[in-house]
């Protein structure tokens, strides 16, 4: 590994003066130092056309390769590199080799290949005896593994035997790989305090630069992963920053920037910056292609560009960005869903979000997607599941500890609340949303939550406020370019000034629209009235119409606002 590299300095410095300053080769080891990948890629394969390299350069040809994305001549270079070190009996460094070429078919997805490597590793280490910080190393597959099936204690003691061995060897790169591991674990074991502390430690580490450049990548993609996984917006936020300056002091780097650009484009949509985060996500998907983590950060990228495109409402875009990211491996869930209930397509975003939700179980990923299930739930009149969906959201909130989780899960109890009549339940709940968000800086989940607000208040009659709610939710989509939630705050302000009469209901109509204001949903309606829910479904559709509104929980403010209750 590149830490073990700082130990090859005198030696590498040595086989430069035995081999006469070769201009390729001085060129390439400076540039490797001085994180120029190209130039150093470049400079070792010309030497090495002219004279086979030696097996530390090898290496160093190898890392330039990953860095610059080409992850078949990393492979290349560390396989000669291993066959180098066999040839002179030098163990250690040949299982170092072996572990990082299965290292990289692990993560391109080629287990098979990956274990090959891992268990040709364990045999030399075998046959060699003794302690040495390589035996930390083998320890990764195997606590991949183990967080892999859940076991995340047995996982977490695997990391902390690990980063035991590289600190009684000093080996940084083992340390901090392990403690990064070590926090993952403890996150997933709930213990998320105790996690973050042990993720602002790693900070400092590979801020420091006390890391090599390849396990610096790693445990700032990894740790920002974890992070996102909890919803910990504060800490995402800081690490993609850190993560974005040790890029751009790389201009070279291919290997770590598209997942780079990805994180920025997440953070800069939540921060309302929609336009940066679009171009951010373009630029992955088109231009960071290269090298397996990237890869993986594709599908992210499409998702992402879908997801300004469907709050712009550019819907064909959006629909093309979503079909790119299911194409590249990523669920474009709840986005996709979300458009189409916007669009009116209701039961295909029933049927999505029911889908998606039976085939997630881990209970983090659940949580992200569950004030989306909430919403549409509402939209439709289903408020047992949109309860039941509360309840679980409130539960894992409980135990991530996480502040966005706390504003989704108030926002989502505050809107299903206002659905069953409990206002005051719902302000509490809404307050507390909007307070959260305001202090993560999210504008458009500020915005989102006082049109909530604006729709209680007019329930509870105070007209004066519900429209400074509105207009001031309304004021900031405008500045967003939230196009489709500028139509509703326009339908939702109309119903406020056109009300007239009962706008043309009939009386079944009347009766429909009281049984929703008050919580009924569209089973129990259709039970009080004998009737079908299909006929319950219609007869909403037509007073959705009549009131110019588009859910429930508009055309019970409506009622509210009309005393029809």
């Amino acid at each position: 590994m590149d830490g073990a590299f700082r130990g090859y300095s005198h030696t590498v410095s040595s086989l430069g003066e035995e081999m006469g300053g070769v201009p390729d080769l001085d060129r390439g080891r400076t540039s490797y130092a001085d994180e120029a990948w190209q130039r150093a890629f470049d400079s070792f394969a010309s030497a090495d056309r002219n004279e086979p390299l030696a097996a530390e350069d090898l290496e160093m040809l190898a890392r330039s390769a990953y860095m610059l994305g080409r992850d078949d001549d990393y492979v290349g270079g560390l396989e000669r590199a291993y066959n180098a070190f066999i040839d002179r009996s030098d163990v250690p460094s040949a299982v170092r080799c072996a572990f990082w070429i299965g290292h990289s078919f692990l993560f391109r997805g080629e287990r098979a290949r990956g274990a090959g490597w891992f268990a040709r590793a364990q045999r030399l280490l075998e046959s060699l005896g003794g302690d040495c910080v390589e035996r930390g190393y083998l320890l990764i597959p195997l606590w991949l593994e183990q967080m892999g099936c859940g076991d995340f204690e047995v996982g977490y003691a695997t990391a902390l035997e690990a980063a035991e061995t590289g600190e009684r060897f000093k080996d940084k790169d083992l340390v901090w790989l392990a403690r990064d591991e070590q926090a993952r674990a403890l996150m997933c074991l709930g213990r998320i305090k105790e996690g973050l502390r042990l993720v602002d430690e790693v900070l400092a580490a590979a801020t420091a630069n006390d890391l090599s450049p390849i396990v610096t990548g790693i445990v700032y993609c990894n740790t920002i992963a974890f992070c996102r996984a909890c919803h910990d917006v504060r800490h995402v936020r800081e690490w993609t920053r850190a993560l974005t300056a040790w890029c751009e002091r790389q201009p070279e780097m291919i290997a770590h920037n598209g997942l780079c650009l990805v994180h920025r484009a997440e953070i800069m949509l939540l921060g309302g910056d929609w336009e940066g985060a679009l171009k951010e996500a373009q630029r992955s998907a088109e231009r960071f292609t290269g090298g397996a983590l990237n890869q993986l950060a594709c599908g992210s990228a499409f998702y992402c560009q879908g997801e300004v495109h469907r709050l712009r409402g550019e819907f064909d875009a959006a629909e093309e960005a979503y079909r790119q990211a299911s194409q590249h491996g990523c669920e474009p869930q709840p986005g996709l869903a979300l458009m189409r209930l916007t669009q009116g397509k209701v039961e295909s975003a029933v049927a999505a979000m029911r889908r998606f939700m039976g085939e997630t179980t881990i209970p983090s990923r659940r949580a992200g997607v569950l004030p989306a299930y909430v919403q549409i739930m509402l939209a439709v009149g289903n408020l047992d599941l949109a309860r039941a969906a509360c309840r679980e959201l409130d539960e894992i909130t409980k135990s991530l500890d996480c502040e966005a989780l706390e504003a989704m899960t108030s926002h989502s109890r505050g809107a299903t609340s206002l659905a069953e009549g409990r206002m005051s339940d719902a302000l509490r709940d809404l307050r507390r949303a909007l307070a959260i968000w305001r202090e993560l800086d999210a504008p458009y989940e500020v915005a989102r939550v006082r049109s909530v607000i604006g729709l209680t208040c007019r329930a509870v009659d105070d007209h004066e406020t519900a429209t400074l709610e509105m207009e001031a939710a309304r004021g900031a989509f405008k500045e967003l370019g939230a196009v489709p939630d500028m139509a509703r705050i326009d339908s939702l302000l109309n119903v406020q000034t056109e009300a007239a009469g009962n706008c043309g209901l009939t009386s079944r109509e009347l009766q429909v629209l009281r049984l929703v204001a008050t919580g009924k949903s569209n089973s129990d309606i259709a039970d009080g009235l004998f009737i079908s829910e299909h006929t319950v479904a219609r007869h909403l559709q037509n007073i959705f119409a009549k009131l110019n509104v588009s859910s429930r929980t508009a055309a019970t403010a409506f009622a509210y606002s009309q005393k029809l209750v």
